[in-house]
């Protein structure tokens, strides 16, 4: 059994077989998902695939990206979403700092706010963490009571230990499968076990031997196999436990 705890399966990129996929993950012992919302028409189409699978859960947030966009009215629109039984997190929020499309101290205010609302929710976040691991942690220790995972985890492991230590998940995608994936590999042999999440991040981030294809969450076992061998354990066993360590996170 396995739960990809980060989607984006509401991606125009699969517009032409969207529901082969979904027909498919049987198959491949995919039996949760988590589409992840990066802005308001994100959040409102991941809403609609929750709607229309019951093995859909949806999130509902703005990426760093969107961060120009976070105004009252905004979160206010999210709250609302947030009402709907099936969304399960706010996020994908947090901090980009590779393109800086959005300036940092304006990234900085919507992280903020959006983690306002989950407190205010009582909701888990999802937190997008690139290259602002120094500004996410302030962030998180103004937030003591605040839990959620780092998805697609690219920190040191002294940071894996830190986050997990303090009650945090930890997501990873099919980068743990790169020849030069040192620092991931090193947090997941940091992590513990049940403190770990598999994720495609579809489309993007497939894992080996499809890297720089579109991927999507039929490949999550590759993810979960990986784990599995870091691990010393049974790719069944992760799949089992990173399942249920998704699942008491967004409470399923």
């Amino acid at each position: 059994m396995y739960f990809d705890s980060h989607a984006h399966l509401d991606d125009r990129r699969f517009s032409e077989d969207r529901e082969q996929i979904f027909r498919e993950l049987g198959d491949h012992g995919v039996h949760y998902i988590m589409n992840v919302g990066c802005d308001l028409p994100s959040s409102q189409r991941s809403i609609a695939l929750a709607e229309a699978y019951d093995f859909v859960y949806a999130s509902v947030g703005s990426h760093p990206d969107d961060a120009d966009h976070v105004n009252g009215k905004l979160l206010e629109d999210y709250r609302r979403l947030a009402a709907h039984r099936k969304v399960k997190a706010i996020g994908e929020i947090g901090l980009d700092y590779h393109y800086e499309d959005v300036p940092r101290a304006q990234q900085i205010i919507a992280f903020e706010e959006q983690i306002e609302l989950a407190e205010s929710l009582k909701l888990p976040v999802i937190v997008h963490m690139r290259e602002a691991a120094e500004d996410a942690m302030t962030i998180v220790k103004r937030h003591p009571d605040l839990r959620g995972v780092f998805h697609c985890f690219s920190g040191s492991k002294e940071l894996a230990k830190w986050l997990t230590d303090r009650g945090w998940y930890l997501g990873f995608t099919g980068v743990v499968t790169f020849k030069n994936a040192r620092k991931a590999l090193e947090a997941v042999q940091t992590a513990p076990l049940d403190r770990i999440l598999i994720e495609t991040d579809c489309p993007y981030m497939a894992p080996e031997p499809h890297r720089g294809r579109r991927n999507d969450s039929r490949l999550v076992p590759l993810v979960a196999a990986k784990i599995a061998e870091l691990k010393g354990i049974t790719p069944e066993e992760a799949g089992i436990q990173t399942a249920q360590n998704a699942k008491t996170l967004f409470g399923i």
